[in-house]
């Protein structure tokens, strides 16, 4: 695969610099089974990233005028980009900034998979490219220590002057079970009557089940379980001799009543707090199918009850959607809010994968409010545009102000942000800077990393560049289509229509023989077939 990433130099910001810079605008444990490998494609956000030496994000734009855009999600043009208030947007001139919070939620592609599995096209409303894009490993080149490395590349697409940038980030590898921290993890289950359907708790018990007797006797686990109440059925418990009371209580729960999701968030945070542990990873785990009833219902409502506990003892949140309905919305405000993250799961395989493999990334935080920006060359690029990223858009000025709320990021992760960028023509020379700013997850010191990429360095075509980044454009594109009228073509550059895209993605399939691209192949034909 081509890189043309560099990392450069990290960098502590004096309230100088700050000044000066302002307008620059999980869970378990590898003993699981999961691996640090990191082949391209698979699924998850597992990987590495390779750099070198680069830029800053600039003092500011360098194009002409004083106007500036803080939506965040694309750049200048002639056009004027479609009025729906996401990504496809494009922002007048003269901003050739992209700013935005870090995010490795996955549970937007899980639930399309289900949906599209039912014989259903999924809502628009519930496709985040972002995370159709971040459920696929990287070959990302890891950095030695806490942080990120960043890369940058990308290629040209059929659209003329028009291009796919990839900005991709990359933190360590997860710790080995013997050498991460202890964990303490409060379990916040539901089991109101919706949760009785095949697919939802039954699967949480069977993964919960598993990963008991994985855990290391010092973690610690506490269960809690709500429907129109909540109740703590297992305080903080050090697991040691005593894993068979934690599995008696997993095995107890049974569906009943309604869903007070906010009474289940509130003692499952005052749980987390009185079996709080100095020195361990503390962390609240949300399973559940979101679909709120009773109580609060609002996600900023639900979080406010509980923000205490989440400030002052840096207790995050990850969440963990099941079942054919769902509610999406709520379930990502609630991570995106709750400094945490959101995978969904439809199959035992599904369960295992995320409590044995994926959650190891999601147990220890090595970066805090972690941001991105993203200045383009505006004697290059003539407009671009991000691929998602909606909900964690920045305003640019906020970059460097600390006090701002990122995404909270640990060991294993890869993170990928996919522009559309049209070159101006005939044009030559510095594409794009990266920077990522993000803070020391214990003493709050901040550090930044910075990737560049020239024009030159692109590729001929996406459809011949490396694999990893035929994997992104393949899942953006997948993503775009879902969320266009019909489900079909897309605004992105270049974007085929969902037949030749399932073709090609069967094609990445077979050369790479890996299953979850195969599985992504699957659901872009049955998409094409209901389409």
């Amino acid at each position: 695969m081509n890189r043309y990433g560099t990392h450069g130099k990290r960098e502590r910001r004096g309230a100088t610099a700050l000044l000066a810079l302002t307008l620059a605008g999980g869970l378990l444990l590898t003993g699981c089974g999961g691996t640090d490998d990191a082949s391209d494609g698979a699924k998850d956000t597992a990987a590495d990233s390779r750099g070198g030496s680069g830029m800053p994000a600039p003092d500011r734009p360098r194009g002409e005028g004083e106007q500036r855009y803080d939506g965040g999600t694309s750049a200048p043009g002639s056009g004027e980009g479609e009025k729906n208030g996401d990504s496809r947007d494009i922002a007048p001139d003269p901003d050739y900034l992209s700013t935005f919070a870090l995010d490795v939620d996955t549970a937007s592609y899980g639930y399309a998979r289900r949906t599209l599995s039912e014989g259903r096209l999924p809502d628009p409303a519930t496709v985040r490219p972002e995370e159709f894009v971040n459920s696929f490993r990287q070959d990302y080149e890891r950095p030695d220590g806490d942080g990120f490395s960043v890369t940058v590349d990308g290629a040209r697409t059929d659209d003329e002057d028009w291009s796919l940038v990839r900005v991709g980030l990359a933190t360590r590898p997860a710790e080995r079970q013997s050498e991460r921290p202890p964990a303490a993890l409060t379990f916040v289950i539901d089991i109101s009557g919706s949760m009785g359907e095949p697919g939802r708790l039954d699967l949480a018990q069977e993964a919960l089940g598993t990963m008991t007797g994985r855990l290391r006797d010092d973690d610690s686990v506490a269960l809690v379980t709500f429907s129109d109440e909540a109740e703590t059925v297992l305080p903080m418990t050090r697991l040691g001799d005593h894993r068979d009371r934690v599995h008696d209580a997993i095995d107890g729960l049974e569906p009943t009543d309604s869903t007070n999701l906010g009474a289940g968030m509130e003692t499952g945070y005052e749980t987390a707090v009185e079996g709080h542990r100095e020195g361990v990873t503390n962390r609240v785990v949300l399973v559940s199918d979101a679909l709120a009833n009773t109580g609060d219902t609002d996600a900023d409502t639900i979080l406010e009850r509980i923000a205490t506990e989440r400030r002052e003892h840096g207790i995050t949140l990850f969440g963990v959607g099941v079942g054919s309905d769902y509610g999406d919305a709520l379930m990502e405000r609630l991570a995106d809010k709750g400094d945490g993250h959101t995978t969904y799961v439809s199959t035992g395989e599904d369960a295992r994968e995320v409590f044995c493999e994926q959650l190891p990334s999601h147990i220890e935080l090595t970066a805090r409010d972690a941001k991105a920006q993203v200045a383009f060359d505006p004697e290059t690029v003539a407009e671009f545009r991000l691929v998602g990223y909606d909900n964690r858009q920045v305003a640019d000025e906020d970059f460097r102000d600390d006090r701002v709320d990122g995404g909270e990021v640990g060991p294993g992760h890869t993170i990928t942000a996919l522009y559309a960028v049209r070159t101006r023509p005939g044009a030559d020379g510095h594409l794009a800077t990266a920077t990522v700013r993000w803070l020391d997850p214990d003493s709050r010191t901040p550090h930044e990393e910075t990737g560049d990429v020239e024009s030159d360095a692109l590729d001929d075509s996406v459809w011949e560049s490396g694999r990893g980044l035929r994997v992104t454009a393949t899942a953006a594109y997948f993503a775009d289509a879902l969320r266009s009228p019909g489900g079909d073509g897309g605004s992105l550059p270049g974007a085929p229509g969902l037949s030749e895209l399932s073709e090609r993605a069967d094609g990445l399939a077979d050369r790479t023989e890996n299953a979850d691209l195969r599985e992504l192949a699957e659901a872009i034909e049955e998409a094409n077939r209901l389409a």
